[in-house]
């Protein structure tokens, strides 16, 4: 990864009672990187939310064909749209109950991963930093959104299939490119 390329930073402390920060590095007008931090966590809710991240992060570079990742203690770089992701689900725990990061890592799960850009987008435009956008705004939400939004087995899991009508009007109307010429 190019170092002057935007990305996401995960600094994971040494020591254990220390808190993760993630920071989002972006190049300012003249070129030069520039660090937002994010989000800060407690460790206990890093580490309770940390191999599932990782699973599914790992899971998505291995279908790209890239290398995998483990996190690691001290500064870990992240590429920039998984950074995003990270960053939103970090946002949805922060300040939740403990109880709820499975659920929080179940619902983050089910979104598709532009749903998860575009909610990073807005949460980061309104609410942002890491200290002044805690508790406000956007934050809450996106907290609410994924840690109290359904319980398990309230709903089946959501599959994307067409309709039967579609498939069926589908398969007796001419296609846009088809032409009665042969």
């Amino acid at each position: 990864m190019d170092p002057r390329s935007p990305q996401f930073q995960v600094d994971i402390p040494r020591k254990r009672g220390d808190d993760v920060e993630i920071s989002d590095l972006r190049p300012n007008e003249d070129g030069t990187l520039v660090q937002e931090l994010r989000v800060r966590l407690r460790r206990v809710v890093w580490d309770s939310l940390a191999e599932g991240v990782q699973n599914q992060l790992n899971l998505r570079l291995r279908t790209e064909g890239h290398p995998l990742g483990s996190w690691k203690s001290g500064l870990n770089i992240v590429r920039r749209d998984l950074g995003k992701e990270l960053t939103l689900l970090c946002w949805a725990v922060e300040e939740a109950d403990p109880g709820t990061i499975p659920l929080a890592l179940s619902n983050w799960l089910g979104l598709e991963p532009e749903e998860r850009w575009w909610l990073y987008t807005q949460t980061a435009a309104a609410t942002g930093d890491a200290l002044s956008g805690r508790g406000r705004g956007w934050r809450v939400a996106v907290r609410y959104a994924l840690t109290d939004n359904p319980a398990p087995g309230e709903r089946p899991r959501q599959t994307r299939r067409t309709p039967a009508f579609y498939q069926q009007a589908a398969q007796q109307s001419p296609g846009l490119f088809d032409t009665e010429q042969d």
